[in-house]
């Protein structure tokens, strides 16, 4: 790291049960030249990539539903979003994580994929960056059932929905994941399925 409108960083653990939270104290010089004391917490939760699956036969896109906690505190009322096949890096690259992840979860062994972009989920309080992917899937592709890892107590619906439901959904609201927007939106932009 190299910025000198930063010094005097300090850092301390907050939790350590299942990713790493840490608050940062450090001063930062303002555009005016002035030093200011900033407090911020930091969640390191490791870096993830998510997938578009597409059948340009069908017109069809493969999204999953499963049970977000916290989504659920704050206002979905039974905590159930729709989203795409995604999962946190592991000891892999990213286009190996989102293989092996589009496999456990929707039981489609992807054959290729092509990176999209990258980006970071909310830079004010995350270390994690997204890598966004898309990927055509045939019928001949599906290996298993998927729903998720039972040791990882994954609970997986899968969705395979027309793609104009799925921008139906989009538009009226019923897609608030943000990597699924961002991802059906690049689809729509780049007549993924026409």
């Amino acid at each position: 790291m190299s910025n000198k409108r930063i010094k005097d960083i300090e850092k301390s653990l907050l939790s350590d049960n299942y990713y790493t939270l840490n608050k940062f104290k450090f001063k930062y010089q303002m555009s005016d030249g002035r030093w200011v004391k900033q407090m911020r917490e930091v969640y390191e939760r490791g870096h993830g990539a998510g997938i578009l699956l597409y059948n340009t036969t069908k017109k069809t896109v493969v999204l999953i539903k499963q049970f977000r906690l916290p989504t659920f505190l704050h206002d979905n009322k039974d905590g159930f979003i729709i989203e795409i096949p995604a999962g946190l890096l592991d000891a892999d690259n990213p286009e190996q994580c989102i293989i092996r992840e589009t496999e456990e979860e929707v039981g489609i062994r992807l054959k290729s994929v092509k990176k999209i972009y990258e980006g970071y989920s909310s830079p004010g309080v995350l270390t994690e960056k997204m890598h966004f992917f898309i990927g055509e899937y045939t019928d001949d592709m599906k290996v298993s059932e998927g729903g998720g890892l039972e040791s990882e107590t994954e609970d997986i619906e899968i969705l395979e929905i027309p793609f104009t439901e799925a921008v139906r959904m989009l538009n009226e609201g019923e897609i608030v994941d943000t990597r699924t927007i961002v991802l059906l939106q690049y689809a729509i932009i780049h007549n993924l399925i026409k």
